[in-house]
């Protein structure tokens, strides 16, 4: 008898994707700016029929490209009253 091998598929994995007003929320970004960034910017995306949509890996780049470092503030002189 021939021996049968079994593969083992794994399972679709859902990803939890966000459209683009969820997204800004989540980013503290506005939706104009994610728009702008990803049609102009090269912030990463997916486009399901005319939505764009987000993966989490998406949003954590975003959220690097988008960061911006603090710069420092020289200090205040006191004037004199």
């Amino acid at each position: 008898m021939p021996s049968k091998t079994t593969t083992a598929t794994a399972a679709p994995v859902v990803e939890d994707f966000t459209d683009v007003p969820e997204t800004a929320r989540r980013l503290g970004i506005g939706q104009r700016r994610l728009r702008d960034g990803v049609n102009h910017l090269g912030f990463p995306a997916h486009r399901m029929g005319r939505r764009l949509m987000f993966s989490p890996e998406d949003r954590a780049q975003i959220a690097e490209m988008h960061r911006i470092p603090a710069r420092r503030v020289p200090a205040r002189r006191m004037r004199a009253i």
